[in-house]
């Protein structure tokens, strides 16, 4: 069977290419009671996680702002009584027929780039959430890889216990007949006996982790209550590791880094927007003005521009430069996090690979054998019941380590493919098949 994690591939995973946006091309409407695969799991998690659809709302709003940020200032309509009353000779509502009404139109003109600024700066704020809609996408997909690799384990895991609570009776009914043939005490029946009330009480400590994991799969479409009954994957497949100077250079792929050309853009366009509000802009005014007294008419125009005296927008500009300087050095720190997180996960990577691959070849099988010797051993009076039992622990806890191991290594694995933005297997064209004595 394939690498489980190669259905991300085959899907178009986030990690092929981050600079496109496109929306999910599986159209899984909803969760069936069928096993379920990590493709489907996949594409239930970007149809249906309500962070991502949450993020897509805040897209469609940024788009309403670019919109907003491009339209003219309205024009204003002023109309204008004079000489309507007042006191002495003005005084009394009959002046009306004598006072000069002024009807007027005037229209702003925004000067300095004003409105270029505004929609430069809301465009890359429109992209800036295509990014974070992208890292978020990303984070979503890694927590189904890696819940789907924890349910792959529990369901080994039960599988296990299950073996083992069958061993446990059938050591129980050797026992019993070495009992009634009186070669051994019958407290060795009460001995195997709790041994395997404590193999039960594991498999039903493996039955609610399995259900956990059911849970935490589905959780990440949005569903509290999973449908599907299990998981159809091969946890025992592992990957050669690449060499760490070719997948450092593959960090660029990363939306984390990516991000912050745009983010730098978009705090520079803000404080050309900033800058541009120290230009003052120009109202123009014109209209039409009746002489009641005449009943003569005449056109009036006028233009309005603010004396910056006092207020350049100076404030506002500093706070823009410095914010881009901020964004300058959160660059620099998110991309030296980056490299520490992808440093830690590559080496820990290394490490579980080899573990796996140690248990797998070496301690396993040892255990394995000397579990089976001592075992048929005890039939024949070769082995005590001690010895039994403390080699049939030492092969469970071999096998759970080995588990372990094993969810760790592609735990890791998603890790470090989300920081490198790609698949190892697609750089890696030697793969290790875990096909011996396994989960």
């Amino acid at each position: 069977m394939k690498n489980f994690f190669m259905w991300l591939v085959m899907i178009g995973w986030v990690f092929i290419p981050y600079t496109s946006f496109a929306e999910p091309t599986i159209q899984i409407k909803k969760e069936s009671k069928e096993p379920i695969t990590l493709k489907n799991s996949v594409a239930l998690a970007l149809m249906h996680n309500p962070q991502l659809e949450a993020f897509s709302f805040e897209k469609r709003a940024r788009e309403a702002r670019i919109l907003q940020s491009g339209l003219f200032p309205n024009p204003k309509l002023n109309i204008y009584l004079e000489d309507g009353t007042g006191s002495g000779e003005f005084s009394g509502f009959s002046r009306f027929g004598q006072s000069q009404t002024t009807i007027q139109l005037s229209q702003l003109i925004e000067l300095g780039g004003k409105r270029a600024s505004r929609i430069q700066s809301s465009n890359l704020s429109k992209q800036l959430a295509d990014w974070d809609y992208e890292t978020k996408r990303m984070d979503v997909l890694t927590q189904v890889a890696k819940s789907y690799a924890l349910l792959l384990k529990a369901q080994e895991r039960l599988k296990l216990s299950e073996d083992l609570v069958q061993l446990g009776k059938n050591f129980l009914n050797t026992v019993n007949e070495r009992i009634k043939a009186g070669k051994v005490a019958a407290l060795e029946k009460v001995k195997s006996e709790l041994n395997l009330s404590s193999l039960k009480i594991e498999l039903e400590n493996a039955k609610r982790e399995l259900k956990v994991a059911r849970r935490n799969l589905s959780i990440t479409w949005g569903t509290a209550q999973p449908q599907f009954e299990s998981a159809i994957g091969n946890l025992n497949q592992i990957s050669d590791v690449p060499a760490l100077e070719n997948l450092k250079t593959r960090l660029s792929h990363n939306p984390d880094l990516a991000r912050w050309t745009t983010e730098l853009e978009q705090r520079q366009a803000i404080l050309d927007s900033e800058l541009s509000k120290s230009i003052p802009d120009l109202e123009l005014q014109g209209g039409f003005r009746r002489f009641g007294p005449t009943d003569d008419n005449s056109l009036v125009f006028g233009i309005s521009i603010p004396l910056q005296f006092f207020n350049r927008n100076q404030g506002a500009i500093e706070e823009a430069r410095h914010k881009l300087g901020k964004a300058e050095a959160e660059k620099q720190a998110k991309k030296a996090s980056t490299e520490k997180n992808f440093l830690d996960a590559y080496n820990e990577l290394v490490f579980y690979q080899a573990q796996v691959s140690s248990i797998k070849n070496q301690i396993l099988p040892g255990a394995e054998k000397a579990f089976n010797g001592i075992q048929e051993g005890y039939r024949f009076g070769k082995f005590s019941l001690l010895e039994v039992l403390d080699s049939q622990k030492t092969y469970f806890q071999t096998k759970i380590l080995y588990l372990d191991s094993l969810a760790q290594y592609h735990n890791t694995l998603a890790d470090l493919e989300r920081l490198i933005g790609e698949p190892l297997a697609s750089l890696n064209t030697t793969s290790i098949q875990s096909t011996g004595e396994g989960a």
